[in-house]
């Protein structure tokens, strides 16, 4: 598997990125002020993230997805560690992550990674998103934030 920036010529992995976030609008407002990183194998893009510049000396990692077939093989993890190792190489000193109260895989992950909890936005996804998102039987109404100083 090799994970590379998508180059500004090519086409987003729009289905994909929608995996991690259903609004194709927010989707779109953030690859364009961020850059987005793929992982392939055999020239197929299996798993995707975003990196966006937040506040001096701080990036976000927004949208981490993997196809579903790919499930359970560890490419998470393995691109949530290339993010933090690329924000590293590009001077940032934190970098966070948000996820939603009922990503109990996702929470795990991002623990595993070194991130921290630092807060919980209260009803963000019940103010920021039209319809109601559940996961794992749990409505995802709370942006759960964590961070990592690297």
């Amino acid at each position: 598997m090799d994970i590379r920036k998508l180059n500004k010529d090519e086409k987003l992995p729009m289905e994909l990125l929608l995996l991690a976030d259903p609004s194709r609008e927010i989707i779109e407002e953030y690859v364009n002020r961020g850059e987005c990183f793929v992982a392939e194998i055999e020239q197929q893009i299996i798993g995707v993230y975003v990196l966006l510049p937040t506040r001096p000396e701080t990036v976000g990692l927004v949208n981490v997805a993997v196809v579903e077939k790919q499930y359970g093989r560890g490419i998470g993890k393995q691109l949530v560690m290339d993010a933090i190792k690329v924000a590293k190489t590009k001077g940032y000193k934190t970098i966070e992550i948000g996820t939603g109260n009922s990503s109990i895989g996702q929470l795990a992950l991002y623990q595993k990674c070194g991130f921290r909890i630092t807060g919980v936005d209260m009803d963000f996804f019940v103010k920021h998103y039209p319809a109601e998102i559940f996961e794992n039987g749990i409505q995802c109404r709370d942006m759960v934030r964590l961070s990592q100083d690297l």
